[in-house]
């Protein structure tokens, strides 16, 4: 892989996901490779297919091409007791499937992007040639999502966390047997359990060496988790982690406004586990500074509804937002002493 490396973390937004596409090319066009890319919600979607690109040679123009070919109205499958029964179906679905829609498009959609390029699990998308890397054999892929466990209440990173739902305790130590059950996993799984949005989609249920756990939206806990590839041994990271989020720089003073009424609640649950309520870590982790803001106010991520201009207009403000991200990096990261000697130069 060829260019300048930098990790990349791109958050959920739903429909919103095209942005994160008009922010990618523009750095990528810039000179960056990404070696490892983390994702949640509609962010795993991309996630999984530039990482995918990457390991065959695809170009990465072809995210463009396909984060716009996805038909939102697809997301919005009826069960079959919405199509027969309407308003009650929907009680019907929301109480017997906790989601008012189905999944399948997204599985039956990514794996048609994916499988012709030959990449269906873990193992097809593991880095095996780093040998300055100092990452524990089961971090060592290319792609992160992220899940929320509501049966355990825990964050979930797949594949690195796998282990400890698909082995004994006895075997969760094994590093061979930790190997075998991520590189087993399908990628398609980690991005269906990273996307379902609480009452709107119905959840994720994985089956574990002591049962099932219930997953849903990584966003429910982490919508943008930045950090995930940072050094936790105190040595300097060898690449910076870029995070592409779909909003624009908070606001710390914005009115409070309380929620009232049911159906109001249940929008805003929705809207909150979407990661909409993240403002206040960004300025505490200093992580602003790594981050592209795609200012998509206006548009909901369950606006399923999204108009081709819509689409448009989302990937250039994510072109826009990661080439003023660019200019500002360079600024604050330009060499004083290769300025010195061109200013000498140019006096010479």
């Amino acid at each position: 892989m060829a260019g300048s490396g930098a990790d990349l973390v791109l958050e959920g937004g739903g429909v919103k996901g095209i942005a994160l596409a008009g922010a990618v090319l523009t750095l990528h066009n810039a000179g960056f490779v990404f070696p490892r890319i983390g994702g949640t919600s509609a962010g795993a979607i991309a996630a999984a297919l530039i990482a995918a690109y990457q390991v065959r040679s695809v170009p990465l123009t072809q995210l463009q091409t396909d984060m716009a070919e996805l038909d939102y109205t697809q997301f919005m499958q009826k069960t079959w007791a919405e199509k027969h029964l309407g308003l009650i179906g929907n009680a019907t679905a929301l109480v017997s499937h906790q989601g008012l829609y189905a999944s399948s498009y997204v599985q039956e959609w990514l794996t048609s992007k994916l499988e012709p390029l030959g990449i269906r699990t873990f193992a097809d998308l593991k880095i095996t040639r780093d040998a300055g890397t100092a990452l524990a054999p089961y971090q060592r892929y290319r792609l992160v999502t992220h899940t929320s466990d509501l049966t355990r209440g825990a964050l979930v990173r797949l594949p690195w966390d796998l282990p400890y739902y698909l082995l004994s305790s006895k075997d969760q130590g094994d590093p061979a047997r930790q190997i075998e059950v991520i590189d087993s996993y399908p990628i398609v799984d980690a991005v269906r359990a990273s996307m379902s949005i609480p009452f709107f989609f119905q959840p994720f249920e994985q089956k574990t060496v002591l049962g099932a756990c219930t997953w849903v939206d990584g966003g429910l806990l982490q919508n943008f988790p930045v950090t995930v590839f940072d050094r936790t041994d105190g040595r300097p990271n060898r690449w910076p982690t870029f995070g592409i989020k779909l909003s624009s720089r908070p606001a710390l003073n914005t009115p409070d406004v309380p929620v009232q009424g049911d159906l109001r609640e249940v929008v805003s649950i929705a809207h909150t586990a979407m990661g909409e309520w993240n403002r206040y870590p960004l300025a505490d982790e200093g992580v602003g500074a790594r981050t592209v803001f795609v200012d998509t106010m206006g548009i909901a991520s369950t606006d399923f509804g999204l108009t081709t201009d819509q689409r448009d207009k989302l990937f250039a403000d994510g072109e826009a937002a990661a080439g003023k991200f660019l200019a500002a990096w360079t600024e604050a990261h330009r060499d004083p002493g290769h300025d010195r000697r061109t200013s000498r130069r140019r006096r010479g």
